[in-house]
């Protein structure tokens, strides 16, 4: 449910199981401006940061990496940045359509890993969060555990810090209030490769 004065920030983070030029994770970068579009379209979505040198939105802040990046070989990985009126619309966008399709295709692209994908906290409503407060918060919630100032959608926290159920209601009313925005961007999905 939307907190008045308050906006949620999301960060994600992963690995490729290869390259950004092998085959292998083709099917990712063809499906990453469709993501980005569905997000921009759904119910709830405020902003994102863009990349360093890249077409798009301005980064915020220089771009880092969380520490589980160390020894994997690589020196970036997929992540995102974004805020979000509440939790609900967020998951709306994560658990539908265009996304969801991209989720249900990650483990062709993506490593497992031991942390957690995503991480979630609250920010006053007209902040901007940086590369570098995401990546600590992540961190802190592999660490400690799910808290007010970094959690997820298992064991979410209101912006006082309490416990706060997430209504499955409303997030089916928003996956449906964000469909027909996403009729196009489905059929682009169709036939194109994993």
């Amino acid at each position: 449910m939307a907190s008045p004065g308050f906006h949620l920030a999301m960060y994600n983070f992963g690995l490729h199981v290869a390259a950004y030029d092998s085959p292998r994770v083709q099917g990712f970068l063809k499906r990453e401006p469709l993501n980005f579009a569905a997000a921009e379209k759904a119910s709830g979505f405020v902003g994102r940061s863009g990349y360093d040198g890249e077409p798009g939105p301005e980064s915020w802040g220089v771009q880092v990496f969380p520490r589980f990046l160390e020894g994997s070989g690589f020196d970036c990985g997929p992540s995102s940045l974004s805020v979000w009126a509440d939790i609900e619309s967020l998951m709306a966008f994560t658990y539908a359509g265009v996304h969801a399709e991209a989720l249900q295709n990650a483990r062709n692209w993506n490593t497992r890993n031991d942390w957690p994908p995503l991480v979630l906290w609250w920010i006053q409503a007209g902040d901007r969060p940086v590369w570098e407060q995401a990546t600590k918060r992540l961190e802190r919630l592999h660490d400690h555990g799910p808290g007010p100032s970094a959690f997820n959608f298992k064991q979410a926290y209101d912006p006082d810090g309490g416990l706060v159920e997430i209504d499955r209601a409303r997030v089916k009313t928003l996956i449906e209030a964000n469909a027909p925005g996403q009729g196009d961007l489905l059929e682009q999905l169709k036939g194109m490769p994993v």
